[in-house]
């Protein structure tokens, strides 16, 4: 039986290459254009070739691989963009990664990729009146896919028949991961399936969840023997860090709704808003019993791998030991996918895909 083979898309810092490894795939190349993501998946999988620019690349010149991920661009199908849709000229470049795949799948004679894995933001259900996930479905499937009898896309569903299985999901990444996340984070994941029906499997079943990886050493990827301090063996005063609401202080501030105002700065059974590329994440911050000294501050760019799942100093340097801003670094996890949710996606594909 020989080893799963991945390529990813829309690399980003490397975090379906990251989920391929904890279960036993091997990555083998990656396309990215941003230079401080590049250096730091570099960093984590020196032996991945990195292919850049997505628009000039040719499926049926690279590496077959059995599985292709891919989180192309939402800037133009999120609700707090300008809606542009797949037709914007970010967005729009998911049409590039489609092209790959039928690109090596013509040059493989059918038989890579196996699967292809789709990540993008719920807006996608919505966008250009609804019609671009559709876009997306008979993209994947080559098929005629008609509008649900409601009008509006379900959380779940399947397209079975013709040439590709899909299925997609809506996962929020607080309620995954072991322990849970505490960031809200709703994604759209799409499996289609080349080769037969398996998607439902990869995509539905339970499973265990994985472990949260342990702090990365100087050298890139964590050690099993690596850990976080846990909270008993901290000394002095204990810190408290709720959730800012900017939203919400925002609409309470302008309707004057003084309740509404005082719980933005954080209740204790709420998850942190989405993380975000394109805008300062901030949180309430107090020490125990001292909370009218409490501050508002940024996150910390550590603070942030800790809300995608991954290990501590991930995105801290390059591949040639440089550090990382942390503009950079808090920009580059804001456009991450959640490494718990690329975990149980993985964990399914290797579980069910035996080349």
């Amino acid at each position: 039986m020989c080893a799963l083979k991945l390529g990813s898309l829309f690399d980003g810092i490397g975090v379906f290459p990251l989920a391929a490894s904890r279960n036993g795939i091997i990555p083998v190349w990656a396309s990215e254009i941003e230079k401080s993501p590049i250096a730091i998946t570099k960093r984590h999988f020196p032996d991945m070739e990195h292919l850049g620019d997505i628009t000039k690349i040719h499926g049926g010149n690279i590496s077959p691989v059995h599985i292709i991920t891919f989180g192309s661009p939402c800037q133009n199908i999120s609700k707090i963009g300008k809606r542009e849709g797949l037709a914007g000229s970010k967005s729009g470049l998911f049409f590039q990664a489609i092209r790959i795949i039928e690109e090596m799948r013509c040059a493989t004679n059918g038989l890579y990729p196996v699967i292809a894995v789709w990540e993008n933001v719920m807006g996608a259900f919505s966008s250009n009146d609804r019609m671009d996930f559709r876009a997306v479905l008979q993209s994947f499937s080559d098929t005629e896919i008609s509008m649900p009898p409601t009008g509006g896309w379900a959380n779940a569903g399947m397209v079975r028949g013709g040439k590709t299985d899909l299925c997609w999901r809506l996962m929020d990444a607080q309620y995954w991961g072991k322990p849970r996340l505490v960031q809200r984070r709703k994604r759209i994941f799409l499996v289609a399936d080349f080769r037969g029906q398996r998607s439902a499997e990869i995509l539905f079943k339970p499973r265990d969840m994985f472990p949260l990886p342990p702090p990365c050493t100087d050298y890139g990827l964590p050690t099993a023997g690596a850990s976080r301090i846990s909270l008993d063996k901290t000394r002095g005063k204990i810190p408290v860090i709720r959730p800012f609401q900017e939203r919400r202080m925002r609409s309470a501030a302008k309707s004057g709704n003084q309740s509404a105002f005082l719980t933005s700065f954080g209740r204790p059974d709420e998850p942190f808003p989405t993380l975000l590329a394109k805008a300062v994440n901030m949180i309430s911050f107090w020490y125990e019993g001292e909370e009218k000294d409490g501050v508002l501050r940024n996150l910390t760019p550590v603070e942030c791998e800790r809300l995608m799942g991954l290990p501590d100093g991930w995105t801290a340097y390059g591949n040639l030991g440089q550090p990382i801003s942390d503009n950079a670094r808090c920009k580059a996890l804001g456009n991450a996918i959640a490494l718990p949710c690329a975990d149980y996606i993985m964990a399914g594909i290797a579980e069910t895909i035996h080349e």
